[in-house]
């Protein structure tokens, strides 16, 4: 197996974020892919005006990109917020306002997977609070997704970046995404496993896909240490992927690394595992 019998998309709020967001789409499709990623590209707003939905809309389609992953809103990211729904007040305001606005986005370019990052512990609020407003939220997203067809990604971040964030290992987010399904009854919630982030948590990844390869819904990739491309680092990643083929994993496999020039960065990938198949 290896790299080429991958399926690879581009995380475009992390790579050729040189750009203007509305020219990133081209950029991916000159450097040979057609599926792109995205964080949530509006920090300042959890509803921007519909002529931005449409003009980034616009800009996917005449890229001949799709659009395989979106986060909701999650306040400043990259930055020091990480997540808004488990943050009482306006944060989750904001993403409950947001859930509606980003399904509908996703609708709207066939996007398919929906990621919704936990949020940080908040100094003097008792973490029980913020994870039943957590699992509240995350029930809304969930029924959200289903709506669309889509499914809804939990994903562990990695406690040296995201002190505050409490999802820092599989287990923890396997018990929200359980947690989740059991409420919704709809069976939609996945886990995000990201390569990098559980290697910088020390967890033994081959482990994570043995266990948990049946609830994956996504895949993010970048080398460690560095968060630079496959080979820049110490991660086996053409093996840890192949792990995740053999356990049944067949899906998206995000590019979420840091490259100064993202489009120089890709000569590790073979020509054929960038077009979506």
């Amino acid at each position: 197996m290896g790299f080429s019998d991958q399926r690879f998309d581009v995380n475009l709020s992390i790579l050729f974020t040189e750009l203007p967001l509305l020219e990133r789409p081209a950029a991916a499709a000159a450097a040979g892919f057609t599926a792109v990623e995205l964080w949530w590209p509006w920090i300042d707003t959890a509803t921007p005006e519909q002529s931005e939905l449409d003009a980034l809309k616009k800009a996917l389609e005449d890229a001949g990109t799709q659009l395989v992953g979106l986060n909701f809103y999650a306040g400043q990211l990259p930055g020091p917020d990480r997540g808004a729904l488990s943050v009482p007040g306006d944060e989750s305001d904001r993403f409950r306002a947001n859930i509606e606005v980003a399904a509908d986005f996703a609708a709207s370019v066939g996007c398919k997977a929906l990621n919704a990052l936990y949020g940080n512990r908040v100094e003097g609020v008792d973490p029980q609070i913020q994870d039943t407003l957590a699992l509240e939220n995350l029930v809304l997203a969930a029924r959200a997704a289903d709506r669309i067809g889509a499914i809804l990604l939990v994903e562990t971040l990695n406690k040296p970046e995201s002190p505050l964030y409490p999802l820092v290992s599989a287990p923890s987010a396997i018990e929200v995404i359980d947690k989740v399904n059991a409420a919704t009854g709809l069976g939609n919630a996945k886990f995000l496993l990201d390569i990098y982030h559980l290697s910088m948590n020390g967890e033994d990844v081959s482990q994570v896909i043995a266990e948990y390869a049946a609830k994956t819904g996504h895949v993010q990739i970048a080398d460690n240490p560095g968060r630079g491309a496959p080979g820049t680092g110490d991660l086996p990643l053409e093996q840890l992927l192949d792990e995740l083929k053999k356990a049944g994993y067949d899906g998206w496999v995000g590019l979420e690394y840091k490259a100064a020039d993202a489009a120089a960065s890709f000569e590790w990938l073979p020509a054929e595992a960038r077009p979506a198949r």
